[in-house]
């Protein structure tokens, strides 16, 4: 579909459980949010394309309490607009009307007009991921909470066949994480299962050096924004003499001066969630300049529902990633949106032969 067209905009908005206390560094969750776009031509109804946008709590830039009636207003101020239905013009289109200040919303209207570009099928460009069901290695989350609860997910992953696992650390005591990240390790070494850790901002910076001296003998991949975010000054200098590769996550929210900001701090990799970083031509721009500088960079959901995860699954495959992708967040919910998406042995699968549940 590529006739330059005015289309309808609405949405469908869900709350969706998780099945258990999901711990983060911000507090623990137990629902979220999402809001599912809907687009169609009114000439043709029957092909729908589909988005989502959900704001992270504490997190994402348009996450605000008068979300809903924004959200609202940007679809009603679409609605008279012509859209030409191909991927180039998309993305550049999107990127004027949206601001960059609603990161998930323009990330959500991008995969539904997409989604409606190739015929209301969930396919939103050309991908070995749902083109010929090639899975994506990803790591398996361990959450923060009690020891007993994190240990128990550590045999799971494991006996589930995951070979990178990535741990929540900074919500128990430091010496029981070095414990459980041991107790793996003592079991496998690093050539079996890929060791990563996600600090979400918790360490101090008087002590952050010690910590990763401790966590780089253990040999751990690397370590997901070990300070907190916005002081580019003492990260470059955690970057320059850090024991293991430090990934930055939340460094990169909100952030427009990509090139500025990958200069001055020079990481070893860079952690890409679309729904936070603007969507797909945003996070196109951070793995473009991030290649260029010998930087890597894996791609990560942000507790989207199928739609949402469905979406950067098929990014990350049409960029080619070799490494495994933080893409296992499918099964969190009780009353997650039906899929074809699953997962087997560490990997996600597109599974044609599932059908989507109607999101309504």
């Amino acid at each position: 579909m590529t006739v330059s067209t005015k289309l309808q905009f609405s949405f469908v908005k869900r709350t969706l459980d998780f099945r258990f206390e999901a711990g983060t560094s911000r507090g623990v969750l137990t629902t979220r949010q999402v809001f599912w776009i809907k687009v169609l031509d009114p000439k043709c109804p029957e092909v729908i394309g589909w988005g989502e946008a959900a704001p992270l709590v504490k997190l994402s830039p348009d996450h605000r309490k008068d979300f809903e009636e924004i959200l609202r207003k940007t679809l009603d101020s679409l609605s008279g607009i012509c859209f030409e239905l191909k991927e180039k013009s998309i993305l550049e289109q999107l990127r004027v009307l949206i601001p960059f200040e609603l990161p998930s919303i323009r990330f959500g209207l991008e995969t539904a007009l997409l989604d409606l570009s190739w015929g209301g099928k969930k396919r939103l460009f050309p991908n070995r991921f749902y083109d010929v069901q090639e899975g994506i290695s990803i790591n398996g989350l361990i959450w923060m909470g009690g020891r007993d609860f994190m240990l128990e997910q550590i045999d799971q992953k494991l006996k589930d066949r995951f070979d990178c696992i990535k741990m929540k650390i900074g919500a128990i005591d430091f010496e029981q994480e070095i414990e459980l990240l041991s107790y793996i390790r003592s079991r496998f070494s690093k050539d079996q299962i890929t060791l990563r850790v996600d600090a979400n901002g918790a360490f101090a910076l008087e002590n952050a050096p010690e910590k990763l001296e401790r966590l780089a003998d253990l040999d751990i991949h690397s370590i997901e924004q070990p300070i907190r975010a916005g002081d580019w000054e003492a990260m470059r200098k955690l970057c320059q003499a850090t024991p293991l590769p430090i990934a930055l996550d939340e460094e990169l929210i909100g952030v427009t001066e990509k090139e500025t900001l990958l200069d001055a701090i020079q990481p070893q990799h860079i952690i890409l969630k679309p729904t936070l970083l603007g969507g797909i031509l945003e996070t196109k721009e951070w793995v473009k300049l991030a290649e260029e500088r010998n930087i890597g960079w894996w791609m990560t959901s942000a507790l989207e529902s199928n739609i949402g995860l469905n979406a950067i699954s098929q990014l990350a495959s049409a960029l080619k990633t070799t490494i495994p992708q933080g893409l296992g967040t499918g099964k969190l919910y009780n009353n997650n949106l039906d899929s074809p998406l699953e997962i087997k042995a560490g990997k996600i699968f597109y599974n044609p032969e599932m059908d989507w549940e109607d999101p309504v």
